[in-house]
């Protein structure tokens, strides 16, 4: 009986994955085509990306720019991507004296720049920690995107814009931001103009000693 249950439960799973992935397909890829078109003018200029979440959302936040630090699919070349989050020394000593709100956007104030982009990535979108980055963010001149779970919440409100994925279980709003965080590189690739450029990997010169 045990086992039926649990095979029904993995069945409905599925099933929220599906529904919400539907909804996201219909009403928010364009939104992610258009995140990706402002990257690939951003980032090959000489900007930067960082991106922060709490928990199950740190690792999405450290998938994001790992992908955009290494690469997605294609060879081109590195683009500077920051995740806070693993800033550990600096999370740290941030909590420590300016308490947990502090973490992210102590950081933000640090190392972002006009144009940069900022990516908060919240399950509930009432993270204390991440809005208060956003606040931040926004007012050094940094434009601000939101993953979130349902709208309408706090960091959606304090983002430019935000993606809010309409389910109901946190891990089907992480699932979801997965495939949001894929897109959003898969579609980065196709708008950057260096797409598909070769990038040359430097060869160790030995010369000989006369």
């Amino acid at each position: 009986m045990s086992e039926h249950l649990a095979l029904q439960d993995a069945h409905q799973h599925c099933q929220s994955l599906q529904d919400a992935l539907g909804r996201f397909r219909r009403h928010g890829i364009g939104r992610i085509a258009d995140w990706a078109a402002h990257l690939a003018v951003v980032l090959p200029a000489g900007g930067r990306l960082l991106a922060a979440g709490n928990g199950g959302s740190a690792a999405q936040a450290q998938h994001l720019t790992a992908e955009l630090v290494g690469r997605y699919r294609q060879e081109r070349p590195a683009f500077s991507a920051i995740s806070l989050h693993a800033e550990t020394s600096s999370v740290t000593a941030i909590g420590n004296d300016y308490g947990f709100d502090q973490v992210y956007s102590r950081q933000v104030s640090a190392h972002g720049r006009r144009g940069d982009v900022l990516v908060l990535l919240s399950t509930s979108g009432r993270s204390a920690n991440l809005i208060s980055a956003a606040v931040t963010g926004r007012a050094a001149g940094l434009r601000v995107w939101a993953m979130t779970g349902p709208g309408p919440n706090p960091l959606a409100e304090a983002a430019d814009d935000a993606l809010c994925i309409d389910a109901s279980s946190t891990a089907t709003v992480q699932e979801a931001h997965l495939v949001a965080v894929h897109l959003l590189c898969e579609c980065f690739d196709a708008a950057s103009p260096v797409a598909g450029t070769v990038v040359k990997r430097p060869v160790a010169v030995h010369r000989r000693t006369p």
